[in-house]
């Protein structure tokens, strides 16, 4: 783990210091793959959410960025990506070659980030999204080839902490970005339409939004039991003549299972759009 190897203590620094850095921050740290003393966090110019940080976790706020950098293991790139080519410029120079660096920056592609510092180094690009608060992440990670096995299995233990992670090719990244990467906003846009939909139904608020959350939990387990089989568990579900036939029947008239798939896909032609200005 970057935690630490072999009875050496390993050092992380967070480069960024949003909602995305403390949940790793923080399951990092419950699983071991992080320790409290060995790992640094800074941002541009927000030193109370800093002095929040290290109150929270214990972990290392006030040193000289260029210093701790040089001797850093671990260097997660979590600053805003509009913020990637300005940030990679101002610590290219402090990245010893020894160290894995770990990108967040969606849409900024490896090639961007290998010339940018410069020199050889090992870059993992990592799509998590967020769900990591609740320890409940879907994650995936690229390599460029200089990544070493030792490297790989450390970043799929450190993901791990905040939920599932796997590997992909980063060619399969935007397509990662707009089923998981995005995913919880789509979960999140059906649960409002039916919160709403219940309420002037009659049920009150807090019954109706209940009711839903158990449900989607629901549906998630039965998913993660039956192998993804999504198709065959709302078939056994849709009886003849039922009513969840009519409300199937509905949004197929509707076309909502088209508009879903075609969201989707432009949520992919999206994220290469914003990829392209981080293009070699």
């Amino acid at each position: 783990m970057f935690g630490q190897q072999g009875g050496i203590k390993l050092k992380a620094v967070f480069i960024g210091a949003g909602s995305m850095a403390e949940a790793i921050i923080a399951g990092g740290l419950k699983s071991g793959a992080l320790q409290a003393e060995n790992t640094y966090v800074t941002n541009r110019s927000d030193a109370i959410r800093l002095n929040e940080l290290a109150n929270q976790f214990g972990i290392q706020t006030g040193y000289e960025v260029e210093s701790v950098l040089q001797e850093a293991d671990v260097i997660v790139l979590a600053m805003k990506p509009k913020d990637a080519a300005a940030g990679l410029e101002a610590i290219q120079s402090s990245i010893n070659e020894h160290s894995v660096v770990i990108s967040l920056l969606a849409g900024v592609g490896i090639d961007f980030i290998e010339k940018t510092i410069g020199k050889p180094c090992s870059i993992i690009r990592a799509m998590p999204n967020t769900s990591a608060a609740v320890g409940k992440s879907a994650t995936a990670i690229a390599l460029n080839e200089l990544v070493t096995a030792e490297q790989h299995q450390s970043a799929i233990d450190l993901f791990a902490a905040i939920g599932l992670a796997i590997t992909v090719d980063e060619s399969q990244m935007d397509a990662v970005t707009a089923v998981s990467g995005s995913g919880p906003a789509y979960i999140y846009y059906v649960a409002e339409v039916m919160q709403k939909a219940g309420e002037e139904l009659g049920l009150d608020h807090e019954t109706a939004k209940s009711l839903i959350i158990q449900t989607l939990l629901g549906a998630a387990d039965m998913l993660s039991v039956s192998d993804g089989q999504a198709a065959a568990l709302r078939k056994a579900i849709t009886s003849e003549g039922g009513t969840t036939e009519a409300a199937i029947r509905t949004f197929d008239e509707m076309n909502v299972k088209e508009a879903i798939s075609a969201g989707v896909k432009e949520a992919a032609v999206q994220s290469k759009r914003l990829g392209a200005a981080y293009q070699c």
